[in-house]
């Protein structure tokens, strides 16, 4: 675990300054015995030293947490002191999904996400440590991984939220690098199937996690987002579901991240 480097940047963000304190960090994954990069905002704590509610953040297919903050979320930093809350950003591998995979032990980001990163940050930062004061979300990938991560581990997270998730994958079964994870789809149909959140989220009960899912009308996984929606609505799964125009692009998750945490916040300060 090792700090390659810190800033303290000063932008303006609803006409008003903050400064919030962004760390590129690397961090040790025991799991899969490798670095992953990791970049922590802070909020500024020039005035007094309080804990802060985490969200963490997951990017979509062959991104990272840098482009993250330069690119597809470029008000992230803004967002830290407005909302007051730390982020945290892994990078999750080009195409990791995000899963322990069950045929190559070099992937297993689940368990860093849920609980290496975690300690990390809980060690390392101003971080309140109960689970309803720890989020999760993404989009794209990065969708499907907060949903199928918080689901999975609702002892440590309270909250998720998904923009334009990939939550059944089961229907691109080539083009993505997903077999990598969990096998060619031909002969490895039940590990496929039971690695989507469309799946996992049978396991829930109402009121376990605060969720939010959120789908462009001209995105391409619309149907699969509907899918979900119907199915949680069939389970009496309490949820957050929007559609709006838009489609699978830095435009639509940019804006519509602003809601998931305009959200997270609400949840935050109520719990």
């Amino acid at each position: 675990m090792k700090q390659l480097s810190g800033l303290l940047i000063a932008m303006l963000f609803t006409g008003s300054a903050f400064a919030a304190k962004v760390d590129t960090v690397s961090v040790y994954s025991a799991a899969m015995k490798k670095e992953i990069r990791c970049v922590f905002i802070t909020p500024d704590q020039t005035k007094e030293i309080k804990k802060f509610p985490v969200v963490y953040v997951l990017h979509g297919y062959s991104g990272n947490s840098i482009r993250t903050i330069k690119q597809d979320i470029p008000d992230l930093t803004a967002q830290a002191d407005t909302y007051q809350m730390i982020f945290v950003l892994a990078d999750g591998g080009f195409d990791s999904w995000y899963f322990d995979s069950p045929v190559n032990a070099q992937l297993r980001y689940e368990t860093f996400l849920s609980k290496e990163l975690v300690n990390y940050t809980d060690k390392n930062y101003p971080s309140l440590v109960q689970r309803e004061k720890r989020a999760i979300y993404g989009w794209s990938m990065g969708g499907h991984g907060a949903l199928f991560i918080a689901i999975r581990h609702k002892e440590t997270f309270g909250a998720a939220g998904s923009i334009c998730g990939a939550v059944d994958f089961t229907s691109f079964t080539s083009g993505y690098n997903i077999e990598k994870s969990l096998g060619e789809y031909k002969g490895h149909e039940k590990n496929w199937e039971e690695h989507t959140v469309n799946y996992n989220v049978s396991s829930l009960k109402n009121n376990e996690l605060k969720l939010i899912i959120d789908c462009g009308i001209d995105d391409p996984l619309l149907e699969v987002n509907r899918a979900l929606h119907q199915k949680l609505i069939k389970l009496k799964i309490a949820h957050d579901y929007i559609e709006r125009p838009g489609a699978h692009d830095t435009a639509y998750w940019s804006k519509a991240s602003a809601f998931q945490l305009l959200f997270l916040h609400n949840y935050f300060i109520r719990s």
